[in-house]
């Protein structure tokens, strides 16, 4: 599975939820990051629920 087209403010929440997982990486490399990783992972389910809705395939 490709990953869809993101709006701009997808684009925008998955890269600070990146900047936040780097940060979290630099202080631990055995921390948590789950969390933000399936926020990401939310965030491209839904842009590609709405290219399917309006037809579009990436």
């Amino acid at each position: 599975m490709s990953t869809p087209k993101l709006t701009a403010s997808e684009k925008a929440r998955v890269a600070l939820l990146v900047a936040r997982m780097a940060k979290r990486s630099i202080a631990s490399e055995t921390v948590y990051m789950r969390d933000l990783e399936r926020k990401v992972e939310r965030i491209i389910d839904g842009a590609q629920q709405r290219a399917e809705k309006n037809g579009k395939q990436p």
